[in-house]
């Protein structure tokens, strides 16, 4: 029996079409039989981010830090032509013109997949981000653990 191949991706972008490619790419993966892993670092968490609010404590920073990053995946920016919000909008008609799927269905997608959903616990200590604000059924761990699983991985990128 041969092992599986591994696929692993940084998210480092916190831009919707961004964050799309991503998830698009593993999702690949993962039905051609791939193990993928998304490690999730800086701006890439906003797309663990639950969208409701969770009341957790935070310090100063940390309050302001969560109130200027996007709450979800379906409230990140698109890296060009975002038109004050306008862009995002237009780009999720396209899609559903289309029958593409938005970025929350291909996370869940992915979950369903078994792709391993990662959060960076540096960033989120760096961002004031916990674990009660993102994302059920999501691993926590810092780069180390990225780099066994990108050590063994046949595709790494970074987004």
């Amino acid at each position: 029996m041969t092992d599986k191949k591994k696929t692993t991706i940084v998210l480092f972008s916190g831009d919707y079409d961004k964050a799309m490619a991503a998830y698009i790419i593993a999702n690949g993966a993962a039905a051609y039989d791939h193990e993928v892993t998304i490690f999730h670092t800086f701006w890439g968490l906003n797309a663990l981010r639950k969208d409701e609010p969770i009341t957790v404590k935070k310090n100063f920073m940390e309050k302001m830090f969560a109130k200027i990053m996007p709450r979800g995946a379906d409230k990140m920016v698109l890296s060009r032509m975002n038109f004050a919000g306008m862009g995002p909008k237009m780009i999720k008609d396209i899609m559903k013109k289309h029958n593409a799927m938005p970025l929350p269905q291909l996370i869940e997608m992915a979950q369903e997949q078994e792709v391993k959903l990662v959060a960076c616990t540096m960033t989120m200590d760096l961002l004031g981000l916990k674990q009660e604000e993102l994302l059920d059924n999501i691993e926590y761990a810092g780069v180390a653990a990225y780099l066994a699983d990108a050590e063994e991985g046949n595709v790494n990128l970074f987004i």
